[in-house]
């Protein structure tokens, strides 16, 4: 069992604003994540992983999103010193809606994948994908505050991780 810290800018698509059916990198939010791995938990390829991300930058009015995720992750392939993983997160994602003057937070689940570069004995470089769902949330503004079909925010994120032990 080894335990992993890390931290990783993130580009995330919200899935709310003005730009929601035709995104473009400019309708994108961008931020940093924490995030940390236990490997090895129960069996050797099975782990867990939890991450904090906080989407502060290059908002549209002021609008925000964090998550708070956590869940197992399973390594589904190893060559040399790099490894990819599948995962399935789930916790709560938190958005503010600043041009109608509110905020809510929701559960959410995040299937995605992580690409994992060794680079050395205790740092190793790391690429995630995520595809989030939040299956309460209003969706998009023209439906705000009318219930909706929820929000599907995703995004990548890339960083390094040192290991703890």
């Amino acid at each position: 069992m080894n335990l992993w810290a890390g931290v990783e800018y993130s580009n995330f698509r919200p899935d709310f604003g003005p730009n929601t059916n035709f995104p473009t990198v400019s309708s994108h939010l961008g931020g940093i994540t924490i995030v940390g791995d236990l490997n090895n938990v129960v069996i050797k390829k099975l782990g867990l992983e939890g991450e904090a991300r906080w989407l502060r930058f290059n908002e549209y009015q002021g609008e925000k999103e964090s998550n708070y995720l956590a869940g197992p992750r399973y390594r589904l392939w190893r060559w040399n010193g790099l490894s990819f993983y599948g995962k399935f997160l789930f916790g709560a994602g938190l958005i503010t809606f600043p041009s109608q003057g509110g905020s809510g937070s929701y559960f959410a689940y995040a299937p995605g994948g992580t690409v994992e570069w060794r680079l050395s004995r205790r740092w190793l470089a790391r690429g995630d994908y995520e595809y989030q769902f939040w299956p309460a949330a209003p969706g998009t503004v023209i439906t705000f505050p009318d219930p909706s079909h929820g929000m599907n925010p995703n995004g990548i994120s890339v960083g390094v991780s040192y290991r703890i032990f």
